[in-house]
C-alpha cells in the first residue's frame, strides 16, 4: 500500500527514456557550443577593454551583446540553447571575469 499517494508504475520502460537522454545530451551539446562561442567572444573583447574595472566589464558585456544582436545565426543559437537549458547552466560553463554581467544582460535580452 502506497501511503504517500505516489503513483506506482509497473511494466517496461522503452523509447522514452532513451529519447529523453538523447534530447538532454543534444541540449547539453548546444548549450556547451553556445557557451564556447560566448567565451571566445568575451576573451576577444578583453583585449580591447579592461576586466579590472566595472566600467570595463560593462563595456565588454555591451559589446558582446551588440555582437550577438547583429549576428542572427549566433543570436538564434544562444536563444535556442537558453530555452533548452538555463541561464544558470550557461553561467557555470562560462569562465570569465565578466560572466555575471553577461548573464544579467542575457536575462534582460531573453525577456525581450
Amino acid at each position: 500500500m502506497d501511503t504517500n499517494n505516489s503513483p506506482i508504475v509497473l511494466g517496461n520502460i522503452k523509447g522514452n527514456v532513451y529519447n529523453n537522454t538523447y534530447n538532454n545530451s543534444e541540449q547539453n551539446r548546444n548549450l556547451a557550443e553556445a557557451a564556447s562561442e560566448i567565451q571566445q567572444l568575451l576573451e576577444q573583447l578583453e583585449k580591447s577593454y579592461s576586466t579590472e574595472t566595472i566600467s570595463g566589464k560593462l563595456k565588454i558585456t555591451t559589446k558582446a551583446i551588440e555582437h550577438i544582436e547583429s549576428n542572427p545565426k549566433l543570436s538564434q543559437k544562444i536563444l535556442s540553447a537558453l530555452k533548452a537549458g538555463s541561464l544558470q547552466a550557461l553561467a557555470q560553463l562560462l569562465n570569465h571575469p565578466t560572466s555575471s554581467f553577461f548573464i544579467a544582460a542575457l536575462e534582460e535580452w531573453d525577456k525581450n
